[in-house]
């Protein structure tokens, strides 16, 4: 009698799975567990992998239309994203493999020491759930790694309002934007893909360009979302450090992480890149000038150059006075409304030739 009851509640719970994978296939979301890897970076010994093991992953989106409710329906599948907690996983990299712990949060940074010394450029790199259950197949997560060149500068941009309209200091147009716009029909500001392009070849000799790293206090569901923008807009190719992930019940505060994890990443870039100096760009939407401020203190003679974009109607005065800040340590500094601005103080400062 009690094997034919427990026999009846696994087949219960079995048809339960399956309505709910049916459920969730609809609404084109994955419901098993899965390595998501995002863009690394390191040096020729060191080399530093992002991601997240999760339990509950989005389809990739493949069509784009201009329909406000399709829109708003691809965003919020972002925020159903579940995270798997302390799972363990395996990198590959080139012919080794390095195993890895995720945290409570399903995020990982594992840093890996190659025995082969890796090359300038971009490599591959894939990862791999170590105990997935009753998976039959593995699930892959594929992303790459970037080893700088001995280039002239490394670039640090914020996203939000420094190269795409967002409106971050105001919630409701934040959050239309979000949510009617797509990858395709958001914008960036006029001019700014021409200046990182040629703030990214400045110097350059052959593939040997600018790195760029994308430094933003949005969550990591958006990775996909702001990648795509980037790789569409024709913005340079970069590694992208975004922050904790939300559930759907935080959806509204949609880029209002702490602000100051934004600093700490920052900081791993520059420590990571004892040959490069740096520049940062950023805007007045949020704390960019402050953040900035406190990395040109931390690590002076290494900050080259600081732009602001102005996107308030006014500029504060606080702004104004964070920035006289920052130019008393040396640094060039740039308080602009337009890309044009920009552009031409790079060309005046020796950042363009």
């Amino acid at each position: 009698m009690t094997n034919i009851k427990s026999e009846h509640k696994e087949k219960k719970n079995s048809l339960g799975k399956r309505i709910l994978h049916r459920i969730y296939y609809l609404f084109r979301i994955h419901d098993y567990p899965s390595v998501k890897l995002y863009r690394g970076f390191g040096n020729h010994e060191k080399i530093i992998i992002l991601g997240h093991t999760l339990k509950r992953t989005p389809f990739s989106r493949k069509r784009y239309r201009q329909n406000w409710i399709t829109n708003a329906f691809s965003v919020f599948r972002l925020f159903l994203i579940k995270p798997l907690p302390y799972a363990d996983f395996t990198i590959q990299f080139g012919d080794e493999n390095f195993e890895g712990k995720s945290e409570k949060d399903g995020f990982f940074r594992l840093e890996i020491f190659p025995e082969k010394r890796a090359l300038a450029g971009w490599h591959k790199v894939s990862g791999i759930l170590i105990n997935r259950g009753k998976m039959k197949q593995p699930i892959l997560g594929h992303s790459e790694i970037y080893i700088p060149f001995h280039t002239q500068y490394g670039f640090i941009s914020d996203i939000d309002d420094t190269f795409l309209i967002s409106h971050s200091g105001r919630l409701r147009k934040r959050l239309y934007s979000l949510l009617t716009k797509n990858e395709r029909t958001r914008k960036p500001f006029e001019g700014v893909v021409n200046h990182y392009q040629q703030l990214a070849a400045s110097g350059r000799l052959k593939t040997n360009t600018n790195p760029f790293f994308y430094v933003s206090s949005s969550e990591w569901n958006l990775y996909d979302f702001v990648l795509a923008f980037a790789e569409m807009s024709h913005l340079p190719k970069g590694v992208f450090l975004l922050g904790q992930l939300k559930s759907l019940g935080s959806f509204w505060k949609s880029g209002q992480n702490n602000h100051k994890t934004k600093f700490f990443r920052i900081v791993r870039i520059i420590e990571a890149y004892n040959h490069l100096n740096f520049v940062l760009l950023g805007d007045d939407s949020q704390q960019d000038p402050f953040i900035y401020s406190a990395v040109a203190s931390h690590f002076p003679g290494r900050i080259i150059a600081v732009y602001i974009r102005n996107v308030k109607k006014m500029r504060p005065p606080e702004i104004i006075e964070e920035i006289e800040k920052i130019k008393i340590l040396g640094i060039e500094c740039c308080y602009f409304k337009h890309s044009a601005e920009a552009l031409e103080h790079s060309r005046a400062i020796g950042l363009i030739s």
